[in-house]
């Protein structure tokens, strides 16, 4: 049976069930193109009413295609989704696959836009950004730009809304906005995709962005039930121990007196040490205090210059070594395997971005 979809190596149309049979998906671009054909049909009645002129079949074609490009352009919030939620990582071409995947189009296609919502990937997201930031920002292409500052608009709104995490976001700006003063700066020796009017624009965002987030002020909530300061000694004791950064720890402190009181305990700090560093670290790092003590405290700011801490989320992307694909791990993916829970394997977001070095 011939193949009748519009290329060989396509995937075919989409199909869904209705109670009439089976029908096809209209995707996207096709109500595009119906409005873009709407347009066409009253803007020649217009032309035909003022000079009586008639667009040929060649013209017709050559401003749809051309309106179609200008929408997309000028649609600035406008954001690319795919159905599917996991991606295939190939690295080379083969007989049935072309070319590469990328890390601009695996930005596009894994849904970052929902997972900020889920408390348990938010800090996996902002994590990523801030590694793009740093050091993958010239590899994106027009649309993972596009996607990128959107989802990061989303990101700054959540914050100032809900008050959650303002530190996470003023770090990741900051890295953001050096890391385009250094590429602005030297716009002849580096690659920016598109125009340099475009990436000026985007800065003086993040730096809006960045004033935002520092006048921002947490209102006192009046409650007139249980909190955090009615609790008792060893509960709030309890509460310190599952943190597993060290500013948590200090902002919590400053709250009341008792909690300050607990954030300073040493054995609190040193378990934090062991739990992100290990001893030969400790050695090359050590600080005493003038009566001989270890100053745990200090010791994990000063190891935190030199080492990279721990990271722990609530929820990453997984790997599929059978498949090779990129996903969620409660949205899946069609695997093939026999035992497919044996092949997942976490993502952390450094390995994220090495996934897509070549």
């Amino acid at each position: 049976m011939p193949f009748l979809g519009q290329d060989w190596r396509s995937p075919g149309w989409s199909w869904i069930k209705t109670e009439d049979g089976w029908k096809r998906c209209e995707s996207c671009s096709q109500k595009l193109e119906r409005e873009n054909n709407h347009c066409n049909i009253s803007h020649s009645i217009i032309l035909n009413s003022e000079d009586g002129e008639i667009f040929n079949n060649e013209e017709h074609e050559y401003a749809s295609k051309k309106r179609k490009k200008d929408h997309f352009r000028n649609d600035t919030n406008t954001q690319s989704f795919y159905r599917e939620k996991w991606i295939y990582v190939h690295k080379e071409s083969t007989k049935e696959r072309h070319g590469y995947c990328t890390l601009g189009e695996a930005f596009n296609r894994l849904d970052f836009s929902s997972a900020i919502q889920d408390i348990r990937r938010f800090n996996y997201v902002v994590k990523l950004l801030q590694l793009i930031a740093k050091s993958q920002l010239t590899s994106l292409s027009g649309v993972a730009q596009k996607n990128y500052f959107n989802i990061l608009d989303k990101i700054v709104q959540k914050v100032l809304d809900d008050h959650h995490n303002p530190r996470l976001i003023k770090d990741l700006l900051q890295d953001l906005s050096s890391t385009l003063c250094i590429l602005i700066r030297g716009v002849g020796k580096s690659v920016l995709v598109g125009n340099i009017n475009i990436w000026i624009c985007r800065l003086e965002t993040i730096l809006a962005w960045q004033q935002q987030l520092q006048d921002l002020q947490m209102t006192k909530q009046v409650n007139n039930g249980l909190t955090l300061s009615d609790l008792p000694l060893h509960m709030l004791n309890n509460i310190l121990y599952r943190f597993s950064d060290g500013w948590d720890i200090i902002t919590l402190g400053q709250v009341t007196p008792t909690l300050y009181m607990l954030s300073e305990d040493r054995q609190l700090w040193k378990k934090l040490c062991q739990y992100h560093f290990a001893e030969k670290q400790f050695c090359r790092h050590l600080i005493l205090s003038e009566k001989g003590h270890i100053e745990w405290k200090l010791m994990y700011f000063a190891l935190r210059k030199h080492y990279p801490a721990k990271e722990q989320y609530g929820d990453t992307l997984h790997f599929c070594r059978h498949c090779s694909i990129l996903f969620w791990k409660d949205s899946g993916h069609p695997c093939t395997a026999a035992d497919p829970d044996s092949c997942f394997t976490p993502v952390s977001p450094q390995h994220f971005i090495d996934l897509f070095k070549f």
